[in-house]
């Protein structure tokens, strides 16, 4: 293990290989000689190749003009450090109110003192965005209008613009967001609905969990530029866990079952909120925010990120999405975030790095991009820009081995696929409980084959119905997925009985509703929600009554 020089790990261990790779990040306030708040080092033959070192950075005051009022004043600002400014008695502010120093300098720039400022006419139009309110046809001088970006399309830059003595600052961008891919998976639990992907930018999805198990964190997920916000979780239901709560009176501590619900409100606060305590978690987490916030200065203007100048101040835990320039390419996180006063998480755009020849593969060859012609020596370019697609293909009596192409990634190419030997023909098709093939089977089938499947009465089909042959191995056969049969025993224990029959024993295929309703002398002890089930993969959640 190296000695460290104002930083941290980035990952554990403490005895290296040759060749391993040691990340580091530096301290707040404290950057690499190369400008970076994050480094690594390679164990070579000779010890390791640097020092993991970061140094103070800090930023200096330019001149600034006589008029203007600065606070705090020091001899020398860190990074992180916020100044606050004034203008003299009778002089207006042009420009932000507050800067901050990054490790590129202070951003954005210095304001000015002005005794007269003009207004502002109609807000510009935004592509594939409008603005968020009433437009009016005079602004005056600091006036801020709000941006939205239409359905499927994902901001970068502030949401906000400022006029400017005149002007109005740079408006944000509005680009075709990503697609969410596949349904997300959840250990003991399922999605409810019939959409299917691909998923587009502010979709959701609700989820819920199988008997027995119980749902903690926000029962919806949503699609947010090509990813999942934050799945739930299904926990093994355990009525003896409890929740402590030491919030009520002094330094009293107090315990509360599983699955009883709470409402609060905090000091100087009028809204009451409510939480239920899950498995000994509390769901929301029962917490009161600090009743004063500082805000941010404007964000920066990163260095080779597209322009985003604005004047416009935000509240703590307010998130910006950076987009860099063309050549350029972000690195860490792709928002900056307010928390306590000050910027966070600053990413870093920079330079797209081209690769070199793409690697040979044995018994394959390369596909031209623009065509479907197979060449067998390699292109003449001797750079590929960072981003370029190239894929391959196996010469007769082999097959690809993974993915078929490659991408070149700031100056290397990712994992090249490999060519193995084609396998043999398929065996008979593979059964399926409560269901068959719907042909006679046959001992042999040739690659490319398929077959279908269908179920018996009362139980429905998941998955593909034909599965296909390819090399040696059937594709993966759907299954067939029984009735929910409501329980007798399980109404009876949790106190509930089915709401528009009289009937104990009710057969639901896969997402029929049924609901239910409290015995005689009875109160729900579960949401209201729960009262109406959807029968999924042959189970049903059922509420209780107490």
């Amino acid at each position: 293990m190296p000695v460290l020089v104002n930083a941290r790990l980035k990952s554990g261990g403490t005895r290296f290989q040759l060749n391993d790779q040691l990340d580091f990040e530096c301290y707040d306030g404290y950057e690499s000689r190369h400008g970076r708040s994050m480094g690594s080092i390679v164990c070579s033959n000779s010890g390791w190749s640097d020092i993991p070192m970061c140094y103070e950075s800090n930023c200096r005051i330019p001149q600034i003009e006589k008029y203007l009022i600065v606070e705090p004043k020091k001899e020398k600002y860190k990074v992180g450090d916020v100044l606050k400014f004034s203008c003299r008695e009778g002089l207006t502010r042009v420009g932000p109110d507050s800067v901050q120093c990054y490790y590129f300098g202070w951003s954005p720039n210095f304001p000015t003192c002005k005794e007269l400022v003009k207004s502002c006419g109609t807000p510009p139009q935004l592509t594939n965005g409008a603005v968020n309110e009433t437009k009016k046809e005079k602004y005056e001088h600091d006036e801020v209008v709000d941006y939205v970006c239409n359905p499927g399309f994902l901001m970068k830059g502030p949401n906000k613009i400022q006029c400017v003595d005149g002007i109005w600052t740079t408006l944000p961008l509005c680009i075709e967001a990503r697609t969410c891919g596949n349904t997300p998976g959840l250990a003991y639990g399922y999605a409810l609905g019939s959409s299917a992907p691909p998923y587009h930018h502010g979709d959701s999805l609700e989820f819920n969990c199988k008997e027995t198990f119980t749902l903690t964190g926000y029962r919806s997920v949503t699609c947010v530029g090509g990813k999942w916000t934050q799945l739930p979780q299904c926990v093994a239901t355990n009525h003896s866990g409890k929740c402590k709560l030491s919030q009520l009176s002094g330094n009293e501590v107090v315990e509360f079952d599983h699955n009883t619900s709470i409402s609060y409100k905090c000091r100087r606060r009028l809204e009451y909120k409510y939480s239920v305590c899950i498995n000994g978690r509390w769901d929301p987490e029962v917490a009161c925010p600090e009743l004063q916030t500082q805000s941010c200065p404007p964000p920066p203007q990163i260095p080779n990120a597209q322009d985003m100048t604005t004047t416009v101040n935000y509240q703590d835990g307010g998130k910006i999405s950076i987009l860099c320039q063309e050549d350029y390419v972000i690195q860490d996180s792709e928002e900056v975030v307010c928390k306590g006063g000050r910027w966070q998480s600053i990413p870093r755009c920079v330079e797209k790095i081209p690769c070199s020849q793409p690697p040979h593969i044995e018994h394959g060859i390369m596909r031209a991009s623009n065509s479907s012609e197979e060449r067998e020596e390699t292109f003449n370019s001797s750079l590929y820009v960072h981003g370029t697609k190239l894929s391959y293909i196996c010469k007769d009596g082999f097959r690809i081995s993974g993915e078929d192409g490659i991408t070149c990634y700031m100056g290397k190419w990712s994992s090249p696929p490999r060519c193995v030997e084609s396998e043999r023909k398929c065996g008979p098709p593979p059964p399926i409980a409560n269901g068959e093939i719907i042909s006679w089977p046959l001992p042999v089938y040739a690659p490319g084959s398929s077959v279908e499947y269908k179920c018996q009465d009362l139980y429905t089909l998941r998955g593909n119905r034909n599965i296909i042959c390819s090399n040696g191995q059937w594709s993966e056969a759907p299954k067939c997925l029984g009735p929910c049969v409501t329980s007798e025993e399980i109404m009876r224990t949790h106190k509930i009985q089915l709401r528009w029959t009289d009937k104990k024993r009710l057969y639901l295929k896969i997402g029929d509703i049924v609901e239910f309703l409290c015995m005689y002398g009875y109160n729900r002890k579960t949401p209201a929600y729960t009262f109406r089930a959807s029968c999924q993969e042959g189970n049903l959640v059922y509420p209780v009554c107490g």
